[in-house]
């Protein structure tokens, strides 16, 4: 959106505003004045210095001089007190760890695999490192899978050896998760299935993780097959948060999530320090 976005025009609060500059300029200027307005006691200078920071920001992260120009008349014409918040959540998404890997996190040698005679890949060497993220990448979504489902033994390889590293522990997110919500319990009981301890079963304790991640109230309550495609992905991040793995593999993770989302997510990624492949 950045990269092709010159406008933004925002449906919230059942109106469309429409807004100049790039996604991310629009996303944290309405986080500004979400912030700014929560803060009603704020002094008029506080407020003033914290836009003149963040007009001066975005002017620096433009190259080019026309760019650059356009960007600072943009920005003189913003008036805090027009943009309202938005009345839009984003989930809590934040992934701890148990305990951080050691130095060596997986290692692949000649790995291949293969579906009804079609070849997917093969001749596979890796060798992942701490703290990094890798992006596993095919024009054929089934070689992607079969590769996550390897490394889950939840699938043979035609060829080759893998062995993860001692300190590793990892979640999964797999793209097809329909076999996870093939009963009728609540999102409160789906969930504590992957409670740990046992504060981690209290009903309260389960709640309060729901609704961050914007099950709230009576929406706990709603019963695992009756979910819509982006609610039951919400569900298995919150299944791999409450894990606490070190290690995160994450097969089209952002099938069928909203823009809050999605956003949220990327945001929990940068600020996870373990080990990822996606």
């Amino acid at each position: 959106l950045d990269a092709v976005c010159t406008h933004i025009s925002d449906i919230d609060f059942g109106k469309i505003n429409h807004y100049s500059g790039n996604y991310t300029f629009w996303y944290e200027s309405s986080q500004l004045a979400a912030k700014q307005r929560a803060q009603q006691n704020k002094k008029a200078e506080e407020k003033k210095q914290e836009l003149e920071e963040f007009i001066r920001r975005f002017s620096a992260n433009v190259a080019k001089s026309k760019q650059a120009t356009s960007r600072k008349k943009m920005i003189s014409k913003l008036n805090i007190s027009e943009i309202k918040p938005s009345s839009r959540r984003y989930p809590a998404i934040i992934f701890d760890q148990d305990g951080e890997a050691g130095d060596q996190i997986l290692n692949v040698e000649g790995l291949g695999a293969s579906i009804d005679g079609d070849l997917l890949f093969k001749d596979v060497d890796l060798n992942m490192a701490k703290g990094d993220k890798i992006v596993l990448f095919s024009k054929d979504s089934r070689a992607t899978t079969a590769f996550y489902q390897i490394l889950n033994n939840q699938q043979n390889a035609d060829a080759g050896t893998f062995d993860w590293g001692i300190t590793t522990n990892q979640a999964y997110l797999p793209a097809e998760n329909h076999s996870f919500f093939e009963n009728d319990l609540t999102l409160v009981d789906w969930l504590r299935q992957y409670a740990k301890t046992e504060e981690e079963r209290d009903e309260v304790f389960i709640r309060g993780f729901l609704g961050k991640m914007i099950f709230s109230g009576e929406e706990a309550l709603k019963t695992s097959r009756v979910l819509s495609g982006g609610e039951k992905v919400r569900c298995m991040l919150s299944r791999m948060m409450m894990e606490r793995a070190n290690i995160l593999m994450l097969d089209e993770p952002t099938n069928h999530l909203d823009l809050e989302s999605i956003t949220a997510f990327n945001n929990s990624l940068k600020n996870f320090k373990g080990s990822v492949i996606f």
